[in-house]
């Protein structure tokens, strides 16, 4: 991970589903009137079905595909993208988020994901069928730190994460 600030003029965030990428995603382009890009919402408009229901009929091996060629396919132009927790699977997709974005990935603590996101077997969440969510939890977040260039503990309130985000842009 850097440390210095970025003259990058769009952001990507990375992180677990409950992290809270869409919430944050939400608040900072009001504050910097960028567009959000949510690739999830993209990879269901495209596939015309929800992210589970490609899971369930695909594979978890055909939807991290699907979710690399849409993130390849953004214009990063004063976007803010949110990216869907397995994003981080596809090097050449994380190699490009982090060319073209200032990569942040939403620290947040097991037990606290398990507390927000209440059923993630409606969410799509794209694991080996024998993978517990700890399991994922902890493969993905060597993941997450490698493909950002800022981690950003995400653990308190909104605004607390959004003042680092905006001290770092």
């Amino acid at each position: 991970m850097q440390a210095n600030k970025s003259s990058k003029r769009s952001i990507s965030l990375i992180g677990m589903a409950g992290a809270g990428k869409s919430t944050i995603s939400n608040e900072l382009a009001k504050i910097i009137d960028y567009e959000i890009i949510d690739s999830d919402f993209f990879i269901e408009k495209e596939y015309g079905q929800s992210l589970q229901n490609i899971l369930d009929n695909k594979g978890y091996l055909k939807l991290r595909e699907i979710e690399e060629d849409i993130l390849l396919k953004i214009n990063f132009n004063k976007i803010i993208l949110s990216t869907g927790g397995s994003a981080i699977y596809s090097s050449k997709a994380m190699n490009y988020l982090m060319d073209n974005s200032t990569v942040f990935f939403l620290d947040v603590p097991f037990d606290q994901i398990i507390e927000r996101v209440k059923n993630f077997s409606a969410r799509g969440f794209a694991k080996s069928p024998n993978q517990t969510i700890k399991d994922a939890f902890e493969e993905r977040k060597c993941l997450y730190e490698k493909y950002s260039h800022h981690l950003i503990n995400n653990s308190s309130d909104v605004d607390s994460c959004l003042k680092k985000i905006l001290e770092l842009i």
